[in-house]
């Protein structure tokens, strides 16, 4: 019996997706409080969420995907 493959979460459309190249799992803590998770080395900004998206674009260990 084959194991299924670990599939990686689809971002909404209009998010933008980040891979964080340092750890598999962990949480962000943006600038205004809110936190983003990181799961299977993705994150994910909502569409519209300019604070998330500015601050994973400056962060250096996530890769815009």
């Amino acid at each position: 019996m084959a194991t299924p493959k670990k599939t990686e979460p689809e971002a909404p459309a209009g998010a933008t997706a980040f891979r964080d190249t340092v750890f598999t799992s962990r949480t962000l803590i943006l600038p205004d409080g809110r936190s983003l998770p990181v799961a299977q080395n993705r994150v994910i900004a909502g569409p519209g969420d300019t604070i998330a998206l500015e601050y994973l674009q400056g962060h250096p260990d996530l890769q815009q995907e």
